[in-house]
């Protein structure tokens, strides 16, 4: 048995799962408890799965993984955002404005032509692109482009059923009073998680001001 599995090994055809660090570079998220749950960070290249509703904080989440990755000269690219961008929160955040390009393609299918150039030529450290729904056939395709570009691809995309892709991370996010509430649904080398809470507070105070108080006031007698 022990010699079919060194064979299996040596053809790259069995999964350790403890095996975190071989299965993907990770690039910290700037979260040190994110970091934990997901043995290191995001991945460093390939394809990150996003599911979310927008404008929850989503941006914010993912702001210094975009900074880490572009940092050393390659472009930031956004394909299809469902807004403009704030140009001062990008900035603010590290983010080299030279270095960012945007492209508003009119169609589904254009939108996933550029991607896959962009994926493709070496020049980008990250694509987002925002994208209702992939097939698997086209997850494949971006997944190799990004593995040849070096590059890593997010997805954001609304939550809903349906096949799992072939990424190398999948995270569904919620909003919650602290900051986000996350699953890990899939994860290259590791496990799924139950939902955890990512206190985003302290990294953006101005955003999370205490609840107030909804007791009444209580009367003095006399």
């Amino acid at each position: 048995m022990s010699a079919i599995l060194a064979q299996l090994a040596r053809r790259q055809l069995l999964w350790h799962g403890n095996s975190q660090q071989a299965a993907y570079q990770a690039v910290a998220t700037g979260y040190s408890e994110l970091d934990q749950q997901l043995a290191g960070g995001f991945p460093a290249s390939g394809l990150i799965d996003i599911q979310t509703e927008l404008g929850i904080g989503e941006l914010r989440l993912l702001l210094p993984y975009l900074q880490q990755q572009h940092s050393l000269g390659r472009l930031l690219v956004l394909i299809s955002p469902p807004a403009e961008p704030c140009a001062d929160m990008l900035a603010a955040a590290g983010i080299s404005l030279s270095q960012l390009v945007i492209i508003t393609p009119k169609t589904s299918k254009e939108a996933l032509w550029a991607t896959e150039q962009c994926l493709q030529s070496g020049c980008c450290a990250v694509v987002l692109l925002w994208q209702p729904l992939l097939k698997l056939a086209l997850a494949r395709r971006l997944q190799l482009a990004a593995e040849q570009g070096a590059a890593s691809l997010v997805l954001l995309r609304r939550p809903a059923a349906g096949l799992s892709l072939p990424v190398n991370l999948s995270l569904e996010l919620k909003p919650h009073r602290q900051g986000l509430q996350l699953r890990v649904h899939k994860r290259k080398g590791g496990w799924p998680t139950a939902d955890f809470v990512l206190d985003m507070q302290k990294h953006w105070p101005a955003l999370y001001l205490p609840a107030a108080s909804t007791a009444l006031p209580q009367r003095k007698a006399g």
